[in-house]
């Protein structure tokens, strides 16, 4: 394996065997019986994946996609079915937190058991433990057994051991929410400490946010397979066409995939892997590469900003107030159709956005061949530059959730700026200093 490359995973495979009682287990065991007493679930199918040292990549996906599975798998905890799994650097795994922790052992002997479970010598956790206990923070706890903690506790020192002592790859399956909020803060900085050194991380996560934020590319499972890979705003967007049903395959593998060096050169320029703005109208920048789907029983036909004049613009001054203007066909009656408006970074964070649900503006059903002129008017309180905006039409059709024209990412704003604060808005503070 190449020296730059820290996992590599080739054509892998998890079969498991269900059975659906355990005389079923048995039996097969002892070969009673003819036939197989189980059926089979494939929870991956043939997946390959490539990551480089230093790398933080994503696995996002459905529940039961198999992003736990390929986890473990990489780690050791599972074996696969078929394939093969190459692994360059000790790795530190948060999975389970404290699956390896013995309940009737203290505090200060679990961090010896886990750290030698990991690969670490006594020598190595003597040097970390002081971190280890200051992170974990239980106080004398620590010399209490196991079973005597709280949940609290016990998902906290888990954390410290297995973030704390100094590993090449790191692997996170949902486990930075963790604690209270104070100790949850204290995880995220570790973890960006974790990039900042240049430390390879494989992240699992349903926090689209901090998918978004930490990680350089993303792999997208749908029922154990890979349906692609790339920058995070462009796999993020996929996912929620895979949410709601609406997800369409590209014809071509090309299409759907960006080999390792596309990607790199486009992490290395801070590219999202979408052009912002590549056509004008209006005066408003419009994105010639917009993702669009829906089923089409309501459709947006056409969209705008304008400032605080009324002038059609994409460029708006802070602190002022503008309007988002869209306007929606119905080709079908729809019982209660919710019309929205999403505005995200160029990484593709959600930073704000509303519909008319929430703001309980509109709440009637509409007839197959109304138009309806829909406008939402607000302050403009970010900090100064790009966003992408995205338009939808949803609604609910018998409890389901039903997605009948989005557009994502149709527009680039850009905030024109002559204060920015701190974070993504502007709180307005009035200051006084006596």
């Amino acid at each position: 394996m190449d020296n730059d490359i820290a996992i590599r995973v080739t054509d892998l495979e998890k079969v498991y065997k269900l059975y659906d009682k355990p005389s079923d287990r048995l039996k097969e065991a002892l070969h009673i019986g003819r036939g197989k007493h189980h059926t089979e679930h494939r929870a991956l199918k043939g997946v390959n994946m490539t990551i480089r040292q230093g790398e933080c990549v994503g696995i996002i996906g459905t529940n039961g996609s198999g992003k736990s599975t390929i986890l473990k798998i990489i780690t050791g905890v599972l074996s696969q079915t078929a394939g093969e799994v190459e692994v360059n650097g000790r790795i530190s795994a948060l999975l389970e937190l404290g699956a390896g922790f013995n309940m009737e052992y203290n505090g200060i002997e679990n961090i010896y058991l886990n750290g030698t479970m990991i690969g670490f010598s006594k020598k190595e956790i003597d040097q970390k433990l002081d971190e280890i206990l200051a992170f974990a923070d239980i106080g004398d706890y620590v010399y209490q057994p196991a079973k005597t903690y709280s949940s609290g506790m016990f998902v906290r020192l888990a954390f410290a051991v297995a973030i704390n002592i100094d590993p090449e790859i790191l692997i996170v399956d949902e486990a930075l929410s963790v604690g209270d909020v104070f100790f949850q803060a204290k995880c995220y900085h570790k973890f960006e400490e974790f990039k900042e050194m240049g430390k390879t991380i494989v992240f699992v996560s349903h926090d689209l946010s901090s998918i978004s934020k930490y990680c350089d590319r993303v792999v997208l499972l749908n029922q154990g397979i890979k349906l692609g890979e790339g920058m995070p705003k462009q796999m993020i967007d996929t996912y929620k066409q895979v949410l709601v049903g609406q997800y369409t395959p590209p014809e071509s593998e090309g299409e759907r995939l960006l080999d390792d060096e596309q990607l790199r050169a486009m992490a290395a320029k801070g590219v999202d892997g979408s052009k912002i703005g590549g056509g004008e109208k209006a005066g408003i920048a419009e994105n010639p590469d917009l993702l669009e789907y829906g089923s089409k029983k309501a459709q947006i036909t056409e969209y705008y900003i304008t400032d605080e004049k009324g002038t059609k613009t994409s460029t708006i001054l802070k602190g002022s107030s503008f309007t988002i203007h869209m306007h929606v066909e119905m080709t079908e009656r729809i019982a209660a159709p919710i019309f929205a408006f999403t505005i995200k970074n160029v990484r593709g964070t959600e930073i704000t956005g509303t519909n008319t649900m929430f703001e309980k503006a509109f709440l009637e059903s509409v007839e197959a061949g109304e138009t309806k002129e829909i406008t939402f008017t607000q302050d403009m309180n970010l900090q100064g530059g790009d966003y992408l905006l995205s338009l939808g039409v949803t609604g609910y059709e018998e409890d389901d959730f039903t997605v009948y024209h989005r557009l994502y990412d149709v527009l680039n704003v850009t905030v024109i700026s002559d204060k920015d604060t701190v974070g993504f808005y502007d709180m307005n503070s009035k200051v006084i200093v006596k």
